[in-house]
């Protein structure tokens, strides 16, 4: 039986969540981003685009 490849995108904070709502940091950390330019890639899934719509204007996104 073969696994399908689930589709990933690659999240890269590009501004700084200080100054944000707790909610928003929340959220970053959430995605698992630690710091400045820090990327991720994470699995395509309803529950993570939510977090990125969230924050949407701290992150690049990539469809990997």
């Amino acid at each position: 039986m073969a696994k399908t490849k689930s589709k990933q995108l690659k999240v890269t904070l590009i501004r700084s969540p200080f100054g944000c709502l707790p909610r928003h940091r929340d959220c970053v950390r959430g995605l698992g981003l630690r710091r400045m330019h820090h990327s991720v890639v994470v699995d395509d899934t309803s529950q993570i685009r939510g977090l990125i719509g969230k924050i949407s204007y701290l992150l690049r996104v990539e469809e990997n």
